[in-house]
């Protein structure tokens, strides 16, 4: 598990290393104009969307670890491509190759945490998944920048190479890795009626699974889609918040992830999982309620700008508490030697609102703000009934598994043995 968590920290630190960079280094560096920049940001999402739905069936049928030893080779060949091309389509090329790989290390690294963890262990395993992945993608940003200078094309070609020595760094790492129970093509035979070959159908026909999907859907397309295009359009144009102050919300977003996660770890997973997402729709909706404030108000430009750092800061707060619940629940849902399938399904799915987000809140925030604040704190409103909805449709022991842990342990089960897994 170490391991793993190490090769969480390591693929998110890759992203951030780079990624930010993307269209700088296309448009201005290489000289290649913004059109070609936004078509290499575009591949990037598109190559992940083409590359999910195959990843789980990998997943499945070869286990996580070398499916992601392949990912991470691909991304490293794509990043010292990238690096070295010249040319528009090379730099297009490059940047499909490291996407596809970036976007299947994460489905991959969360199979491996299932397998490699228990019931009681598996929210806290999550929630140092995220805590690290947060830390990696800040860590990786902050270095990246400080080593790029558009003036010298061999600076960003450092950049990209270092990229590619992390992922072939993790490949050694994760190569002694051993998964105790790697997922087996003849599990997800047996796992019932359209498993196996037919996965992608006995997902269709988990009507929690697809509520679940639904919900991540509009979680990620209110919160996460408009991070860095609606939101932050926002809050430059209907807010006034200058670049400075937007770069001071963005930190916030991340210090509340980081100081809060391990805080509210402890109440979070004694609680029904339905309603903890219900209450991060609340949350999300008092967010942008303090960022209508902040561009609808008629404030000082002080309190405009705290507001809208008030509304990342309660944006991390809620991806604190989802980030140990979210996960465990997809493997929770998915049938015994399916939790690859069911982690890439759901990680196409926000990929899918990472796509959407940005296409509509970017417009509509620049050119509707009213409108535009309005429509996503009724999308936040709505995860909270979305929310209550998915609870009515999962056991007991997938909505409140430490309930049903505690009953077993007070009946002197199985469960109250010591548990000797470590996280």
């Amino acid at each position: 598990m170490r391991r793993i968590h190490v090769g969480n920290a390591l693929s998110a630190f890759g992203l951030g290393f780079t990624v930010p960079y993307l269209y700088v280094y296309v448009a201005q560096v290489r000289g290649l104009g913004a059109m070609t920049a936004g078509l290499v940001l575009a591949v990037f999402a598109v190559a992940a969307l083409i590359v999910l739905p195959f990843a789980g069936r990998a997943i499945v049928r070869r286990g996580p670890l070398p499916v992601l030893l392949a990912a991470l080779v691909t991304a490293a060949l794509g990043a010292l491509s990238l690096g070295l091309a010249g040319g528009a389509t090379a730099v297009l090329l490059s940047a499909a190759a490291l996407g596809a790989g970036q976007a299947v290390m994460q489905p991959a690294l969360a199979t491996m945490i299932v397998d490699c963890s228990e019931s009681e262990t598996r929210s806290r395993a999550f929630a140092m998944q995220f805590f690290l992945q947060n830390l990696g993608l800040g860590v990786g940003g902050l270095i990246g920048g400080h080593l790029v200078d558009t003036s010298r094309v061999s600076s960003f070609t450092l950049l990209f190479a270092i990229e590619a020595a992390v992922f072939l760094l993790l490949v050694a790492v994760m190569a002694t890795v051993r998964v105790p129970r790697a997922p087996r093509v003849e599990a997800a035979a047996d796992a019932g009626p359209g498993a196996g070959r037919t996965g992608w159908r006995a997902l269709l026909g988990n009507r929690a699974m697809v509520q679940l999907c639904v919900l991540g859907f509009v979680l990620f397309f209110a919160c996460y889609g408009q991070f860095e295009s609606g939101l932050s359009a926002y809050g430059v144009e209907a807010a006034g918040i200058s670049t400075s102050a937007l770069g001071t919300a963005l930190a916030a977003n991340t210090l509340m992830i980081v100081v809060a996660q391990f805080a509210v770890l402890r109440f979070v997973e004694r609680r029904r999982r339905s309603r903890v997402i219900a209450a991060v729709g609340v949350i999300w909706a008092v967010a942008w309620a303090a960022a209508a404030y902040a561009g609808l108000g008629h404030g000082s430009q002080t309190m405009a700008t705290a507001a809208f750092v008030s509304t990342y800061a309660l944006f991390g707060l809620g991806e604190a508490m989802l980030s140990p619940t979210l996960a465990p629940l997809v493997a929770d849902l998915a049938p015994e030697g399916l939790a690859g399938q069911y982690n890439s399904a759901f990680a196409l799915v926000k990929q899918l609102a990472l796509a959407v987000g940005p296409a509509v809140g970017g417009p509509l925030a620049a050119s509707l703000p009213g409108p535009y604040v309005v429509t996503f704190l009724l999308f936040s409103l709505g995860i909270s009934v979305l929310a209550l909805r998915l609870g009515r449709a999962l056991s007991s022991v997938q909505d409140h598994p430490w309930a049903a842990r505690t009953r077993v342990v007070a009946r002197g089960g199985a469960a109250a043995e010591p548990v000797t897994a470590e996280v």
